[in-house]
């Protein structure tokens, strides 16, 4: 997965001509499902918008999706330090970048996109005005008025009333503003022309003046020097009167307040049932979006990475096991119906003579398989019924499964082990069918796809395959080595054993990849024929023989699936696969002359 630098963006984030962000673009992966994973989608952010394609030569036939980033909320994961998540309402885009530096910056041109989009930034302020005049101010208020008491019109009067008085009140006030102002120019002449009198009151004879101003007679009294106020004040301001009109002014206006008091406290009980009755349907409301959301959540876990195998997967371990079940039964479902309609065509598989099979190869993994071959033919057909450390976990007939409990830094690798006993089939029968990939599918029901990488020699293959995916486990896939061998008899009372064992190998032609998680295994199926004479003179028919298996099984599943779900699936499935293969064999040999 690899992240390109932006193809149409700069260096910069803003554009100083426009003052708008740049456009960017580039390879980001996004998640697509729990069954493709992660693919690399080009992504491009642009004119508040981010959209996917599904390659950079494909922008042509339009985008696969986009986002508009006005309500956005950018999340960078709190483990994966190169993903990040993209959300709108129920919409939610996994991201990952190439490295964190590309991510962060991803981030902020998103930030900075949605910042510049809608109402609130800098150049949505330019775009629209954001004052608003007197005028439409009063209109507005005055519209919601009117919407708001449709049965209170005396209200609305009241109100209109009041914004009368408010206007003459404020004539009211200039006016004795004005007459304050020309009051207190007049105080101060007074005061100098009194200043001026008491200065040059001994050069002057006391005779009264024409122009009003007090002098001092012969008796020592003083005579007025200024002429009495007229009527209506300075500035022929009736101050009299404006006093009058002024109180009966702030009278109107707290009668009139009286009366809209009265009237709200008359319509309260109405208004406190609206509001009830509001704060009711917001309740139900919040309700139904959280009830919702929970529900969104526990969808999600159908789809979101963060909900499936991983080492910070959000998802519990009895979530996981519940999940894998569900799973594993459905696939039970299908396999039954398809087994139902299925009309199995003969193969006929040339079997090369039995010779083929005991002899060593010569291949460059021949030593290799025959250390697997001594070690299993050793080790796996001991007797574990008086050992402590296996645990028999399943027996049903003849069929006893046994597990011994081991695990290597968190990774369960619990051996296993199954014998089991098979009517009317030979061990030579049995080892060929697991062996030859030409009928695995006919059986094998766990296997999305397979193909043979390498032919080694007549007996060896080496094949790849994949697994079905059971979610929320990550899909498996597995490169391994399979061989089947004759096991020479040492004495003549030794039983006709058959061996096939498959183990991991390394090869160019398969490496690992993202998209599966690589399991190792080392797996042998030993097959033992055993033979009750027949009576008299008779042929030896399927009646008179009985295949004695060994199974055994160590598996490194890798990953991070918790250990209790490996260990119950384990349980659950490998006695299905037993029963369902030698069922199959004995299906396909009851016509058939008796292959020893």
């Amino acid at each position: 997965m690899s992240e390109k630098s932006s193809s149409s963006g700069s260096d910069e984030d803003v554009d100083p001509e426009s003052g708008q962000p740049v456009e960017l673009g580039g390879v980001l992966s996004k998640w697509t499902n729990y069954i493709h994973g992660w693919q690399d989608r080009w992504v491009v952010l642009k004119n508040n918008t981010l959209s996917y394609y599904k390659s950079e030569d494909e922008r042509e036939y339009g985008c696969r999706g986009s986002l508009c980033l006005s309500k956005a909320v950018i999340t960078p994961h709190e483990f994966d330090e190169c993903r990040f998540d993209v959300s709108v309402n129920d919409s939610v885009w996994y991201l990952r970048a190439e490295d964190p530096e590309h991510r962060l910056r991803w981030i902020e041109s998103i930030e900075l996109h949605k910042a510049e989009s809608g109402y609130g930034s800098e150049t949505s302020l330019r775009r629209h005005g954001s004052m608003l005049s007197l005028t439409s101010a009063a209109s507005a208020l005055s519209a919601t008025s009117t919407s708001s008491f449709k049965k209170g019109h005396r209200l609305c009067e009241k109100l209109a009333e009041m914004e009368t008085f408010r206007d003459i009140l404020c004539r009211q006030v200039d006016t004795l503003q004005k007459y304050f102002d020309s009051c207190a120019d007049a105080v101060s002449k007074d005061e100098f022309q009194r200043d001026r009198v008491e200065e040059d009151e001994d050069d002057f004879p006391t005779t009264t003046r024409p122009d009003g101003e007090y002098n001092h007679n012969n008796n020592g009294s003083k005579e007025k020097l200024f002429p009495p106020a007229s009527p209506k004040g300075i500035n022929g301001i009736d101050f009299k009167g404006e006093a009058i009109t002024f109180k009966a002014t702030t009278a109107g206006i707290l009668s009139t307040l009286s009366h809209c008091i009265e009237l709200m406290v008359k319509r309260e009980d109405s208004w406190q049932k609206r509001l009830d009755k509001e704060l009711e349907k917001r309740r139900r409301v919040e309700d139904a979006y959280k009830s919702a959301m929970n529900e969104l959540k526990k969808k999600s876990h159908y789809g979101g990475p963060d909900y499936e195998e991983g080492p910070n997967s959000l998802i519990n371990e009895d979530e996981f096991f519940d999940a894998v079940e569900a799973a594993l039964d459905r696939q039970d479902k299908i396999e039954e119906q398809c087994q139902s309609e299925k009309v199995r065509i003969p193969r006929l598989t040339p079997v090369p003579p039995g010779d083929a099979y005991s002899t060593i190869g010569t291949h460059r993994f021949a030593t290799k398989v025959e250390e697997m071959v001594q070690n299993h033919m050793t080790y796996s057909l001991q007797d574990v019924g008086g050992d402590a450390n296996w645990q028999l976990v399943i027996e049903e007939g003849e069929m006893k499964v046994y597990r011994r409990e081991v695990e290597e830094n968190g990774i369960v690798l619990d051996p296993l082990k199954a014998t089991h006993a098979v009517k009317g089939v030979t061990g030579h029968e049995v080892c060929h069918y697991f062996w030859d990939t030409a009928v695995r599918l006919d059986w094998e029901t766990t296997i999305e796809n397979f193909n043979v990488v390498e032919t080694l020699s007549d007996n060896a293959v080496i094949v790849y395959q994949t697994h079905k995916r059971v979610w929320p486990a990550s899909q498996r896939d597995v490169l391994y080595l399979s061989a089947i061998r004759k096991i020479l008899a040492t004495n003549e009372n030794d039983p006709d054993t058959w061996l096939v064992c498959n183990f991991s190998v390394d090869h160019d032609n398969a490496l690992p990849t993202n998209r599966c998680v690589r399991a190792k295994i080392n797996v042998a199926m030993i097959c033992q024929t055993l033979v009750s004479p027949p009576e008299g003179d008779k042929e030896i028919s399927r009646d008179n023989i009985l295949c004695k298996i060994t199974y055994v099984a160590n598996v490194n599943p890798g990953g991070w699936a918790p250990a209790s779900v490996l260990r119950a699936v384990a349980k659950r499935e490998y006695p299905k696969f037993l029963k369902r293969f030698t069922s199959y064999v004995q299906e396909k040999t009851s016509v058939k002359p008796i292959l020893f």
